[in-house]
């Protein structure tokens, strides 16, 4: 059954041209599609709550009844795949439709909210959470949170503090619970009042090695770097071999191999000496790549780096 509106409602029009020319919505989204390489099916959900935002809008500026959308995330996947940047341009997205007051992505983890002694917890919490309204909230690793196993663990205080903000206050914080999949997954069948509470469950997958050469170029040429073609070459059978050692953290993996193929240029051109073209001070070669210990040598590499954050 449908009911007619009234004939004034019916006539009324909104402007969605306007909307985003005064928001610049798709020009961010534009920009997220320019920075990250690959993750078409997270671009694409982002894409989708945006238009769901901006229809609300437009619902609202011609008198229709709407509620807030629920704006809680979940964003899964490994470590490296763009998550903390998507963060950061839903927050501006947010902010220029009026849903939040400001731009801004507070990351925090376990360590920031749950305290070591009774009474600590909250007071953690809430100043965590002080910093955070008016925007983004990101909670890293969120299931460490929750530790079962552990009797006089604090971290469910927190959880319980979180699930009345998301709940009473969700029109002054935008809540993003971050994670890998499968523990995620285990964390929110534990706590069903968070998964209540999470209206956007948004999976990144894995890049191809393909897509891990192109960010490679694109964190390169943002740098005035470039490979040379033999460069490139060993680059692709070096993220072959780092593929096979443990704790890969995908993007975070290739800018610290990046770094560390600049650092062995630097040192290489330092020894040669004397005056040095611009294709010299801009060009990768084979060698600055080959000395890392993923290719047998003993020189550190930035693994060690990686596992000891991890």
């Amino acid at each position: 059954m449908t009911t007619d509106l009234p004939a004034a409602e019916a006539t009324a029009e909104a402007d969605l041209g306007a909307v985003l020319a005064e928001t610049n919505v798709i020009e961010v989204l534009d920009q997220l599609d320019h920075d990250l390489v690959g993750l078409e099916p997270v671009k694409t959900r982002i894409r989708e709550i945006a238009a769901l935002l901006v229809v609300d809008r437009l619902r609202t500026e011609v008198g229709l009844a709407s509620d807030r959308p629920s704006l809680h995330m979940s964003f899964t996947g490994n470590p490296g795949t763009g998550k903390t940047t998507v963060a950061l341009r839903i927050a501006d997205i947010l902010h220029r439709l009026g849903y939040i007051e400001k731009a801004q992505v507070v990351s925090c983890t376990r360590d920031d909210l749950v305290g070591q002694y009774v009474g600590h917890t909250a007071p953690k919490t809430k100043e965590v959470l002080k910093r955070a309204y008016g925007g983004v909230l990101f909670i890293d690793e969120a299931y460490y949170l929750y530790r079962p196993e552990n009797e006089r663990d604090y971290g469910q205080e927190a959880i319980e503090i979180l699930l009345q903000v998301m709940e009473a206050q969700r029109n002054q914080l935008v809540v993003v619970l971050a994670g890998y999949r499968d523990r995620m997954d285990d964390f929110f069948r534990s706590n069903p009042g968070l998964s209540s509470r999470i209206a956007h469950h948004i999976d990144f997958p894995d890049y191809a090695i393909e897509e891990l050469i192109a960010i490679a170029d694109m964190m390169l040429e943002q740098q005035s770097y470039r490979f040379s073609d033999e460069a490139r070459e060993t680059f692709l059978e070096y993220l072959k071999l780092r593929l096979e050692r443990p704790r890969f953290s995908h993007a975070r993996s290739v800018r610290n191999a990046i770094d560390r193929a600049r650092l062995r240029q630097a040192n290489r051109l330092f020894a040669q000496g004397g005056r040095l073209t611009v294709q010299e001070l801009t060009t990768i070669l084979p060698e600055d790549i080959r000395k890392s210990s993923v290719f047998g040598n003993d020189e550190p590499d930035a693994i060690a780096t990686e596992r000891s954050a991890a």
